[in-house]
């Protein structure tokens, strides 16, 4: 049952401050200010650096540099089964973060001390991954990164819907999606030219996470009074992830949608690295990925807050999700049919351009179609599921189609295929324009 909120909203302290003061279960009216934005972008900014720069040279390098496989293909299996075995405890992490922070009643708020927490775990994990050398080791440690990054960000994402009113979300959803992009080129630049050794490169993601997640630490966020907070039992949180989508049908196309476009960019972006060296031979693989990726980066930042901007402006959210996600499998069926190093750069544009338009309006979208605003952190959890785990088990199917096949168009081709459906998953959502 949706709970009311009845105490009157305490008068702000300015007219950018952000929508604390409006309580914790109301739709926040008050526009968010461009410093809360920008400390909301550095938050992402140090995640995106210490997630995806472990993805796509980190990790695998190390693995790699364990194994010495006589098989190449040996290698990206292991690579897949460590990010498969990451995502069982993304399907844990994320909905129980966000039930037990919609039940926080913290003086910090209800978010802020998830936040601080995840970030602290992430960065430790880290450091631990940097000084492993067994194959169960690694893993371990990328599990504890994982779970880090899940309980941070679960906590992060709710503060969208939690402080930013529904006209100002894409904009801002935007300033989510694009330091993904930045995050990965300044995270490879520095694991690959200034900071080279294992231990140092993860040593310096793991510092810049905690560094940038201060300024939005210091912010405000909404207390929860003890009255208004549900009673936490196990059985209570468990019932709780079922959202029946009989009930609620577009918050279930919504997410079946983001399932399906997640797999599809996992697909396309986790194996690059393995594609330069083995699938082309490339013999400057590495410095090509950095090229890709920079590609990728310029595209994602113009068409996050290009198009998130526009979807604020014209009240629309779901031909835009719906145009990014058919634009992805484009992509992606450019690498399956003429795979180089030329096309790839061409592919890395499109890509960028249709991944940061999804980031962000997708986003915005998702907060338009949550069931109940007593949970939003909960079913924000449950959305963020649909990100993180194809991210994980996306290297896992990539490696089976590599292993299948001896090559990487099958893997392309399934980026392809997945894009395709999460596309026509999203234009069956009713509720938002």
């Amino acid at each position: 049952m949706t709970r009311t909120h009845d105490a009157s909203p305490t008068p702000p302290s300015s007219a950018s401050t952000a929508s604390p003061a409006d309580g914790a279960f109301e739709e926040p009216t008050r526009r968010v200010s461009r410093g809360w934005m920008a400390a909301f972008a550095a938050a992402w900014l140090g995640i995106w650096m210490a997630q995806l720069t472990p993805v796509q040279l980190l990790l695998p390098a190390q693995i790699d540099a364990e194994l010495h496989p006589d098989d190449w293909i040996e290698s990206v299996v292991a690579f897949g089964a460590v990010s498969g075995i990451a995502a069982v405890f993304v399907v844990i992490a994320y909905p129980l973060t966000g039930a037990l922070s919609d039940r926080t009643t913290s003086r910090f708020g209800r978010r802020r001390p998830w936040i601080a927490g995840g970030a602290a775990v992430f960065a430790a994990s880290l450091l631990l991954l940097g000084l492993q050398h067994e194959i169960w080791a690694i893993g371990l440690a990328w599990v504890g990164a994982t779970i880090g990054f899940c309980v941070m960000t679960a906590a992060l994402t709710a503060t969208i819907s939690d402080q930013v009113p529904v006209g100002q979300r894409g904009v801002v959803s935007g300033w989510m999606s694009a330091p993904q992009a930045v995050g990965i080129i300044l995270g490879l630049v520095l694991v690959t030219m200034v900071f080279t050794g294992q231990l140092a490169g993860y040593a310096v993601i793991a510092a810049a996470l905690l560094a940038l997640a201060v300024p939005f630490l210091l912010r405000p966020d909404a207390p929860l009074a003890p009255a208004e907070r549900a009673r936490v039992t196990a059985r209570g949180i468990v019932a709780s992830l079922w959202i029946s989508p009989r009930a609620h049908p577009d918050f279930g196309w919504t997410l079946l949608s983001r399932v399906l476009v997640s797999i599809g960019n996992a697909l396309g972006t986790s194996l690059l690295l393995y594609f330069l060296m083995f699938g082309l031979g490339d013999p400057n693989a590495e410095d090509d990925l950095l090229v890709l990726t920079l590609i990728y980066m310029v595209f994602v930042i113009i068409a996050s807050l290009a198009f998130g901007r526009l979807s604020d402006a014209l009240g629309r959210r779901r031909i835009f999700v719906l145009l990014a996600s058919a634009l992805q499998g484009v992509a992606a069926l450019l690498l399956a049919v003429m795979p180089s190093v030329a096309v790839a750069m061409a592919a890395a544009a499109l890509l960028g351009l249709a991944y940061g338009c999804f980031l962000s309006v997708d986003q915005a979208l998702a907060t338009q179609v949550l069931p109940d605003p007593a949970s939003r952190g909960k079913d924000l959890g449950i959305m963020n599921i649909a990100t993180a785990v194809p991210q994980s088990i996306g290297p896992l199917l990539g490696a089976l189609a590599v292993a299948a096949t001896g090559s990487f168009t099958l893997v392309f081709a399934l980026g392809a295929a997945f894009a395709f459906a999460g596309a026509v998953a999203v234009s069956r959502v009713r509720s938002v324009r």
